[in-house]
C-alpha cells in the first residue's frame, strides 16, 4: 500500500462577494479533487488544538501525527533544521522576516506594515539583505541566516524563546508600534534590533532596485515564534513506512528531517502562486518509484494568496494543484498496479477577508483504490461538513489513513 498525502496550505476559506458568494474551493474548476471525493471518506478535522496559535508549524505537526501539545517549540527550530543550521542545546531560533513597513519620514514605531513578504521578494536578493544584517548585527552570540524568499532565520545564545511576539500577517495595514517587542516585558533587545535593520535596509542597493522596479522594498526585519532546537519521533519507526516530505518551505521540510524523513527539493518550488506544481508531482511519482511508501507534499500557494488577499490566485492555485499534483500522481500510482491510498486537505483555513489563518476545522477526504465510500458530489467546505464525520484531534489522522474503517479516537 502506497500513501500519498497532498496538503493545499491555507485553502479553506469563507464566501467571498466577488465569488458569487462561493469560497475559493467552491469556485475553482478541480475535477480531480471531486471525483476522488464522491468515493471517499470525507469530513472534516481540526489540526489546532483549542487555545493554540493556527499556525502551519501547529497544523503540519499534527496532520504527521505529531501532537503539537507534546512537540511543539515553535516554527523557527524547525526551519532552521532544513537551513541545516545545527542548534546547540543553549540556543534559541527565531523567524526574521524581511517585511516591507512605510517609509514616509515617519518614527520606526509610527510606521504601518505594508506586506509580511516585501512582494515576495525573491531568494537572491533577500540573501544580500540578511547577509547585510550580519555585518552590521551579526555577533558572537546571535547569527542571521539567509532561508528561502522573506523567511529567514536568527540564531540566538541564551535567548528568550517564550517571548510573545506578533505575527507579521496578522497585523497587516497597521501601526507596527502597538505591536513591537517592548522592553518592560523583557523585548527591548529585540525591539532595538529590528528598529537598527530598518536604517540597514530600507536604503540597501537591493531595495532601492527593487523600487525602480516598482516592487516593494523588504526594508525591515520582524522577529518572531521563537523556539529551541526540536526533537520529534522517527516517522518509519512509529509507523512502519519510508516517508518523504516535498514542500518549497523550510518549515514542513524541518518537520520531515526532525522525523527522520527524506525531504526533496524541486527546482522552481517558490512557496507562491507561480510554484513549479508539475516539478513536485514528478518527485512525488520518483518517490514513490524509490521505494517510498508514504510522500507527503505541501503546497505553500493557497496560503499566500490567502494572505496577500489575492482571491483569483487563490482560485488559480487550487485548480493548478488538482491538474498538475492531483492528476499526474494519481495517474502515477494507477499505473504502478499497487494498492493506494490518497488523503487530501488544507493544514488550516486562511481566508481573504482576514488575509491570516483561522483555527476552524477543514475539510478532508480519504480515497482508497481498493474500496470505494459515499463520499460527496465536491470536495468543499460544505459538502464535507454536511458528513458530520468529525476529526477532532488531527494527529489521529494518520490512524483514520492506514484504516478508513477504524473508530475515530476522540481523546487527546
Amino acid at each position: 500500500m502506497k500513501y500519498f498525502v497532498l496538503i493545499p496550505d491555507g485553502m479553506a476559506d469563507e464566501k467571498i462577494p466577488a465569488l458569487g458568494n462561493r469560497t475559493p474551493m467552491e469556485a475553482a474548476d478541480k475535477p480531480m479533487m471531486d471525483a476522488l471525493a464522491r468515493d471517499a471518506l470525507v469530513g472534516t478535522v481540526s489540526n489546532v488544538p483549542q487555545g493554540m496559535v493556527p499556525e502551519s508549524d501547529t497544523a503540519n505537526m499534527a496532520i504527521l501525527s505529531f501532537n503539537p501539545r507534546i512537540y511543539s517549540k515553535g516554527r523557527s527550530p524547525l526551519e532552521a533544521v532544513s537551513m541545516g543550521i545545527e542548534m546547540q542545546p543553549d540556543e534559541t531560533a527565531y523567524r526574521c522576516n524581511v517585511v516591507t513597513l512605510s517609509d514616509g519620514g515617519e518614527d520606526y514605531d509610527d510606521r504601518i506594515i505594508l506586506d509580511h513578504s516585501a512582494d515576495e521578494i525573491s531568494t537572491p536578493e533577500a540573501a544580500e539583505l540578511i547577509a547585510a544584517l550580519e555585518d552590521a548585527l551579526g555577533n558572537d552570540v546571535r547569527k542571521f541566516y539567509p532561508g528561502v524568499s522573506y523567511r529567514h532565520c536568527m540564531i540566538r545564545k541564551n535567548g528568550n524563546d517564550t517571548y510573545p511576539f506578533a505575527r507579521p500577517h496578522d497585523i497587516l495595514g497597521q501601526r507596527i508600534g502597538d505591536y513591537l517587542p517592548r522592553r518592560e516585558n523583557g523585548g527591548g533587545e529585540f525591539y532595538d534590533l529590528m528598529r537598527e535593520s530598518f536604517d540597514i535596509l530600507n536604503h540597501h542597493p537591493v531595495n532601492e532596485a527593487r523600487r525602480a522596479r516598482g516592487l516593494k522594498p523588504a526594508n525591515s526585519a520582524w522577529l518572531w515564534s521563537p523556539g529551541k532546537k526540536p526533537a520529534l519521533p522517527d516517522f518509519q519507526a512509529r509507523w512502519g513506512l519510508r516517508g518523504a516530505v516535498i514542500s518549497a518551505v523550510d518549515l514542513i521540510k524541518g518537520i520531515g528531517l526532525c522525523a527522520g524523513m527524506k525531504s526533496i527539493d524541486v527546482e522552481g518550488a517558490t512557496g507562491n502562486v507561480r510554484t513549479n506544481y508539475r516539478g513536485k508531482a514528478e518527485a512525488a511519482i520518483g518517490a514513490f518509484r524509490d521505494g517510498y511508501d508514504y510522500v507527503y507534499v505541501h503546497v505553500e500557494a493557497p496560503d499566500e494568496c490567502g494572505h496577500r488577499a489575492e482571491t483569483e490566485n487563490k482560485v488559480l492555485s487550487i485548480e493548478k494543484i488538482d491538474r498538475e499534483i492531483l492528476r499526474p500522481v494519481f495517474d502515477g500510482l494507477k499505473s504502478s498496479g499497487e494498492d493506494f491510498r490518497i488523503m487530501v486537505l488544507p493544514d488550516h483555513p486562511t481566508p481573504v477577508r482576514l488575509r491570516t489563518h483561522t483555527i476552524q476545522p477543514v475539510p478532508f477526504f480519504i480515497w482508497d483504490s481498493a474500496k470505494a465510500r459515499d463520499g460527496v458530489a465536491a470536495f468543499t467546505e460544505d459538502t464535507a461538513a454536511a458528513k458530520r464525520f468529525y476529526v477532532p484531534f488531527g494527529y489521529h489522522l494518520m490512524e483514520l489513513l492506514l484504516n478508513p474503517d477504524s473508530e475515530v479516537n476522540t481523546n487527546e
